[in-house]
Protein backbone atom coordinates (compact mmCIF):
# COMPACT_ATOMS: atom_id res chain seq x y z
CA UNK A 1 0.00 0.00 0.00
CA UNK A 2 1.51 3.60 -1.01
CA UNK A 3 0.76 6.45 1.03
CA UNK A 4 0.14 9.95 -0.18
CA UNK A 5 1.77 13.01 1.05
CA UNK A 6 -1.02 14.03 3.06
CA UNK A 7 -1.13 11.10 4.73
CA UNK A 8 -4.36 9.40 2.90
CA UNK A 9 -3.62 5.89 2.31
CA UNK A 10 -3.11 4.49 -1.56
CA UNK A 11 -3.80 1.47 -3.48
CA UNK A 12 -0.56 -0.47 -5.19
CA UNK A 13 -1.17 -1.63 -8.37
CA UNK A 14 -4.10 -4.21 -7.51
CA UNK A 15 -3.04 -8.22 -8.34
CA UNK A 16 -6.85 -8.94 -9.47
CA UNK A 17 -6.60 -6.50 -12.36
CA UNK A 18 -3.50 -8.16 -13.74
CA UNK A 19 -4.83 -11.47 -13.60
CA UNK A 20 -6.01 -12.19 -16.97
CA UNK A 21 -9.17 -14.13 -17.56
CA UNK A 22 -9.28 -17.99 -18.51
CA UNK A 23 -11.32 -18.10 -21.36
CA UNK A 24 -11.82 -17.19 -24.63
CA UNK A 25 -14.83 -15.67 -27.08
CA UNK A 26 -14.74 -19.12 -28.31
CA UNK A 27 -15.45 -21.10 -24.93
CA UNK A 28 -18.05 -18.09 -24.42
CA UNK A 29 -20.39 -18.89 -27.29
CA UNK A 30 -20.23 -22.76 -26.31
CA UNK A 31 -21.10 -22.15 -22.76
CA UNK A 32 -23.88 -19.76 -23.86
CA UNK A 33 -25.02 -22.76 -26.38
CA UNK A 34 -24.92 -25.59 -23.52
CA UNK A 35 -26.75 -23.27 -21.14
CA UNK A 36 -29.17 -22.20 -23.20
CA UNK A 37 -30.12 -25.15 -25.36
CA UNK A 38 -29.63 -28.04 -22.41
CA UNK A 39 -31.05 -25.88 -19.79
CA UNK A 40 -30.00 -25.11 -16.59
CA UNK A 41 -31.32 -28.57 -14.79
CA UNK A 42 -28.94 -30.34 -17.09
CA UNK A 43 -25.85 -27.84 -17.30
CA UNK A 44 -25.76 -27.45 -13.44
CA UNK A 45 -24.66 -31.34 -13.38
CA UNK A 46 -21.50 -30.00 -14.61
CA UNK A 47 -20.17 -27.87 -12.24
CA UNK A 48 -19.25 -30.21 -10.08
CA UNK A 49 -16.71 -31.17 -12.83
CA UNK A 50 -15.36 -27.54 -13.43
CA UNK A 51 -15.33 -27.17 -9.95
CA UNK A 52 -13.05 -30.09 -9.20
CA UNK A 53 -10.89 -29.04 -12.03
CA UNK A 54 -9.65 -25.87 -10.25
CA UNK A 55 -9.91 -27.42 -6.88
CA UNK A 56 -6.94 -29.61 -8.49
CA UNK A 57 -5.15 -27.73 -10.92
CA UNK A 58 -5.43 -24.00 -10.23
CA UNK A 59 -3.04 -23.54 -7.38
CA UNK A 60 -3.16 -19.73 -6.57
CA UNK A 61 -6.93 -19.78 -6.78
CA UNK A 62 -6.94 -22.62 -4.21
CA UNK A 63 -4.32 -20.85 -1.61
CA UNK A 64 -6.39 -17.61 -1.89
CA UNK A 65 -9.78 -19.40 -1.21
CA UNK A 66 -7.80 -20.82 2.04
CA UNK A 67 -6.52 -17.55 2.92
CA UNK A 68 -9.98 -15.84 3.02
CA UNK A 69 -11.88 -18.65 4.00
CA UNK A 70 -9.67 -19.21 7.31
CA UNK A 71 -10.89 -15.60 8.41
CA UNK A 72 -13.98 -16.26 6.98
CA UNK A 73 -14.56 -19.36 8.98
CA UNK A 74 -12.63 -18.87 11.59
CA UNK A 75 -11.08 -22.22 11.47
CA UNK A 76 -8.64 -23.87 8.88
CA UNK A 77 -10.91 -24.61 5.72
CA UNK A 78 -10.97 -28.28 4.52
CA UNK A 79 -10.78 -29.03 0.56
CA UNK A 80 -14.25 -29.44 0.60
CA UNK A 81 -14.91 -25.82 1.78
CA UNK A 82 -12.46 -24.53 -1.04
CA UNK A 83 -14.53 -26.94 -3.35
CA UNK A 84 -18.30 -25.26 -1.85
CA UNK A 85 -16.79 -21.81 -2.63
CA UNK A 86 -15.26 -22.69 -6.03
CA UNK A 87 -18.24 -24.13 -7.41
CA UNK A 88 -20.70 -21.31 -6.11
CA UNK A 89 -18.84 -19.22 -7.86
CA UNK A 90 -19.09 -21.86 -10.88
CA UNK A 91 -23.26 -21.65 -10.44
CA UNK A 92 -23.49 -18.10 -10.10
CA UNK A 93 -21.55 -17.40 -13.41
CA UNK A 94 -24.05 -20.23 -15.26
CA UNK A 95 -26.87 -18.56 -13.58
CA UNK A 96 -26.12 -15.01 -15.79
CA UNK A 97 -26.84 -16.78 -18.52
CA UNK A 98 -30.31 -17.46 -17.92
CA UNK A 99 -30.84 -13.97 -16.22
CA UNK A 100 -29.48 -12.37 -19.49
CA UNK A 101 -32.23 -14.23 -21.43
CA UNK A 102 -34.58 -12.88 -18.83
CA UNK A 103 -35.53 -16.17 -17.31
CA UNK A 104 -36.36 -14.77 -13.97
CA UNK A 105 -39.08 -17.95 -13.68
CA UNK A 106 -36.05 -20.36 -12.95
CA UNK A 107 -34.92 -18.89 -10.04
CA UNK A 108 -36.58 -18.69 -6.25
CA UNK A 109 -35.99 -15.12 -4.74
CA UNK A 110 -36.40 -13.89 -1.35
CA UNK A 111 -35.17 -10.76 -0.31
CA UNK A 112 -35.26 -8.12 2.54
CA UNK A 113 -34.78 -4.73 2.46
CA UNK A 114 -36.78 -3.60 -0.56
CA UNK A 115 -38.86 -0.99 1.70
CA UNK A 116 -35.76 0.91 1.65
CA UNK A 117 -35.49 0.62 -1.73
CA UNK A 118 -38.98 1.52 -2.66
CA UNK A 119 -38.71 4.41 0.09
CA UNK A 120 -36.10 6.19 -2.28
CA UNK A 121 -37.21 5.48 -5.38
CA UNK A 122 -40.61 7.00 -4.21
CA UNK A 123 -38.24 10.25 -4.09
CA UNK A 124 -37.23 10.10 -7.81
CA UNK A 125 -33.85 11.12 -7.52
CA UNK A 126 -32.02 8.13 -7.82
CA UNK A 127 -29.26 6.50 -5.26
CA UNK A 128 -25.78 4.16 -5.42
CA UNK A 129 -25.99 0.35 -5.07
CA UNK A 130 -23.11 -0.45 -3.66
CA UNK A 131 -22.39 -4.16 -3.83
CA UNK A 132 -19.06 -6.24 -3.88
CA UNK A 133 -17.50 -9.32 -5.41
CA UNK A 134 -20.01 -11.30 -3.39
CA UNK A 135 -23.08 -13.54 -5.13
CA UNK A 136 -24.64 -12.18 -7.82
CA UNK A 137 -24.68 -8.48 -9.16
CA UNK A 138 -26.43 -9.58 -11.80
CA UNK A 139 -29.49 -10.99 -9.73
CA UNK A 140 -30.17 -7.95 -7.94
CA UNK A 141 -29.72 -5.81 -11.45
CA UNK A 142 -32.15 -8.36 -12.69
CA UNK A 143 -34.43 -7.97 -9.82
CA UNK A 144 -34.25 -4.28 -10.70
CA UNK A 145 -35.52 -5.05 -14.66
CA UNK A 146 -38.25 -6.90 -13.44
CA UNK A 147 -39.94 -3.99 -11.05
CA UNK A 148 -41.13 -1.36 -13.44
CA UNK A 149 -39.59 1.90 -12.74
CA UNK A 150 -36.61 0.49 -10.69
CA UNK A 151 -34.01 1.64 -13.28
CA UNK A 152 -30.25 0.42 -12.27
CA UNK A 153 -27.17 1.01 -14.97
CA UNK A 154 -24.45 -0.63 -13.67
CA UNK A 155 -20.85 1.40 -13.19
CA UNK A 156 -17.67 -0.04 -13.48
CA UNK A 157 -14.24 -0.41 -14.77
CA UNK A 158 -13.63 0.02 -18.33
CA UNK A 159 -12.03 -3.78 -18.70
CA UNK A 160 -14.62 -4.94 -17.09
CA UNK A 161 -17.34 -3.38 -18.72
CA UNK A 162 -16.21 -4.82 -21.92
CA UNK A 163 -16.11 -8.15 -20.76
CA UNK A 164 -19.74 -8.16 -19.42
CA UNK A 165 -20.72 -6.24 -22.47
CA UNK A 166 -19.29 -8.82 -24.82
CA UNK A 167 -21.21 -11.21 -22.47
CA UNK A 168 -24.31 -9.75 -23.77
CA UNK A 169 -23.72 -9.48 -27.46
CA UNK A 170 -23.08 -13.10 -27.04
CA UNK A 171 -26.25 -14.16 -25.42
CA UNK A 172 -28.12 -11.72 -27.91
CA UNK A 173 -30.21 -10.19 -25.55
CA UNK A 174 -32.12 -6.89 -26.96
CA UNK A 175 -32.61 -5.59 -23.91
CA UNK A 176 -28.91 -5.50 -22.14
CA UNK A 177 -28.68 -3.28 -18.66
CA UNK A 178 -26.99 -0.03 -19.17
CA UNK A 179 -23.40 0.06 -18.04
CA UNK A 180 -21.23 3.07 -17.69
CA UNK A 181 -17.70 2.59 -18.56
CA UNK A 182 -15.53 4.41 -15.15
CA UNK A 183 -12.26 6.68 -16.33
CA UNK A 184 -13.61 7.95 -19.20
CA UNK A 185 -14.41 11.84 -19.69
CA UNK A 186 -18.11 11.60 -19.88
CA UNK A 187 -18.10 8.22 -17.32
CA UNK A 188 -19.32 11.11 -13.98
CA UNK A 189 -21.46 12.66 -16.34
CA UNK A 190 -23.46 9.45 -17.29
CA UNK A 191 -23.19 8.72 -13.55
CA UNK A 192 -25.12 12.04 -12.61
CA UNK A 193 -27.57 11.92 -15.70
CA UNK A 194 -28.71 8.58 -14.55
CA UNK A 195 -29.16 9.24 -10.58
CA UNK A 196 -31.26 12.66 -12.11
CA UNK A 197 -33.85 10.13 -14.23
CA UNK A 198 -34.26 8.57 -10.57
CA UNK A 199 -32.01 5.42 -12.02
CA UNK A 200 -29.73 3.65 -9.17
CA UNK A 201 -26.69 3.33 -9.95
CA UNK A 202 -24.92 -0.10 -9.52
CA UNK A 203 -20.87 -0.35 -7.86
CA UNK A 204 -18.29 -3.07 -6.64
CA UNK A 205 -16.69 -1.24 -4.11
CA UNK A 206 -14.60 -4.13 -2.26
CA UNK A 207 -11.28 -3.95 -4.70
CA UNK A 208 -9.00 -0.80 -4.73
CA UNK A 209 -7.01 -0.07 -8.46
CA UNK A 210 -3.59 2.10 -9.02
CA UNK A 211 -3.52 4.48 -6.88
CA UNK A 212 -6.78 5.01 -6.47
CA UNK A 213 -7.32 6.88 -2.32
CA UNK A 214 -9.02 3.99 0.24
CA UNK A 215 -9.53 3.98 4.07
CA UNK A 216 -7.97 1.35 6.12
CA UNK A 217 -10.36 -0.33 8.19
CA UNK A 218 -11.10 -3.61 10.08
CA UNK A 219 -12.38 -6.33 7.78
CA UNK A 220 -12.38 -10.08 9.29
CA UNK A 221 -9.60 -9.68 11.57
CA UNK A 222 -6.97 -8.05 9.41
CA UNK A 223 -6.78 -4.10 8.45
CA UNK A 224 -7.66 -3.83 5.12
CA UNK A 225 -7.95 -1.03 2.56
CA UNK A 226 -11.29 -0.22 1.04
CA UNK A 227 -11.91 2.23 -1.73
CA UNK A 228 -13.42 5.56 -0.80
CA UNK A 229 -14.15 6.66 -4.30
CA UNK A 230 -17.75 5.44 -4.62
CA UNK A 231 -18.48 6.71 -1.50
CA UNK A 232 -16.95 10.24 -1.86
CA UNK A 233 -18.33 10.19 -5.47
CA UNK A 234 -22.32 9.88 -3.55
CA UNK A 235 -21.50 12.38 -1.22
CA UNK A 236 -20.14 14.73 -3.44
CA UNK A 237 -23.64 14.39 -5.68
CA UNK A 238 -25.38 13.98 -1.95
CA UNK A 239 -27.12 10.76 -2.62
CA UNK A 240 -28.04 8.06 -0.84
CA UNK A 241 -25.85 5.13 -0.60
CA UNK A 242 -27.38 1.19 -0.45
CA UNK A 243 -25.48 -1.81 0.71
CA UNK A 244 -26.78 -4.86 -1.73
CA UNK A 245 -25.87 -8.66 -2.44
CA UNK A 246 -27.94 -11.29 -3.96
CA UNK A 247 -26.44 -14.46 -2.20
CA UNK A 248 -26.38 -17.96 -3.51
CA UNK A 249 -27.90 -20.49 -1.34
CA UNK A 250 -27.86 -23.24 -3.58
CA UNK A 251 -30.33 -24.84 -6.24
CA UNK A 252 -32.04 -22.61 -7.53
CA UNK A 253 -32.26 -20.11 -4.42
CA UNK A 254 -31.03 -16.76 -4.08
CA UNK A 255 -31.44 -14.15 -1.30
CA UNK A 256 -31.48 -10.11 -1.84
CA UNK A 257 -30.12 -8.07 1.16
CA UNK A 258 -30.47 -3.99 0.48
CA UNK A 259 -29.35 -1.92 3.38
CA UNK A 260 -29.33 1.81 3.68
CA UNK A 261 -25.68 2.89 4.53
CA UNK A 262 -25.67 6.68 4.49
CA UNK A 263 -27.71 9.71 3.16
CA UNK A 264 -26.01 11.98 1.87
CA UNK A 265 -28.79 14.34 0.13
CA UNK A 266 -28.95 16.25 3.59
CA UNK A 267 -25.57 16.23 4.46
CA UNK A 268 -23.85 19.69 4.67
CA UNK A 269 -20.46 19.86 2.96
CA UNK A 270 -18.64 21.01 6.93
CA UNK A 271 -19.54 16.75 8.45
CA UNK A 272 -18.71 15.35 5.08
CA UNK A 273 -15.30 13.54 5.69
CA UNK A 274 -16.55 12.12 9.14
CA UNK A 275 -19.72 10.96 7.33
CA UNK A 276 -17.48 9.38 4.10
CA UNK A 277 -15.44 7.77 6.68
CA UNK A 278 -18.28 6.38 8.98
CA UNK A 279 -19.97 5.71 5.79
CA UNK A 280 -16.78 3.25 4.66
CA UNK A 281 -16.26 1.41 7.79
CA UNK A 282 -20.30 0.53 7.87
CA UNK A 283 -19.68 -0.74 4.48
CA UNK A 284 -16.89 -3.04 5.38
CA UNK A 285 -18.99 -4.20 8.41
CA UNK A 286 -21.64 -5.12 6.52
CA UNK A 287 -19.81 -6.84 4.18
CA UNK A 288 -18.11 -9.22 7.16
CA UNK A 289 -21.42 -10.02 7.92
CA UNK A 290 -22.43 -11.58 5.13
CA UNK A 291 -18.81 -13.23 4.57
CA UNK A 292 -19.44 -14.90 7.85
CA UNK A 293 -22.73 -15.40 7.20
CA UNK A 294 -22.68 -16.68 3.80
CA UNK A 295 -19.07 -17.13 3.12
CA UNK A 296 -18.56 -19.39 0.19
CA UNK A 297 -20.24 -16.38 -1.72
CA UNK A 298 -17.15 -14.37 -1.75
CA UNK A 299 -15.44 -14.48 -4.83
CA UNK A 300 -11.91 -13.01 -5.42
CA UNK A 301 -9.67 -15.16 -5.94
CA UNK A 302 -6.70 -12.82 -5.63
CA UNK A 303 -3.91 -11.76 -2.59
CA UNK A 304 -6.99 -9.68 -1.35
CA UNK A 305 -5.10 -8.58 1.90
CA UNK A 306 -1.61 -8.10 -0.18
CA UNK A 307 0.39 -4.47 0.81
CA UNK A 308 -2.02 -3.60 3.34
CA UNK A 309 -0.74 -2.72 7.01
CA UNK A 310 0.50 -4.72 9.35
CA UNK A 311 -1.68 -6.45 12.19
CA UNK A 312 0.45 -4.34 14.79
CA UNK A 313 -0.91 -1.65 12.79
CA UNK A 314 -4.34 -2.30 13.78
CA UNK A 315 -4.30 -0.03 16.90
CA UNK A 316 -4.24 3.44 14.15
CA UNK A 317 -6.67 2.52 12.54
CA UNK A 318 -9.46 5.31 11.78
Amino acid sequence: MLTKSDGTPRARAADWAEIPERGSPAALRFATFVATRLGRRIARYGMPVVAAYFVALAPRTRRYAREYLRRALGREPRLADIYRQIHTFGMTLLDRFYLIHGRFDLFALTSEGEDVMREILSRGAGAFLLGAHLGSFEMVSATGRQNSGLGVAMAMYDHQAGRLAAVFRTAGNPNPPEIIALGRVDSMLRIHACLDEGKFVGMLADRTIGESPGQVVNFLGTPTLFPSGPMRLAAALRRPVIFMAALYRGGNRYHAVFCQIADFSERSAHGREAAVRAAIERYAALLEHYCRSDPYNWFNFYDFWAGNLPPASAARLP
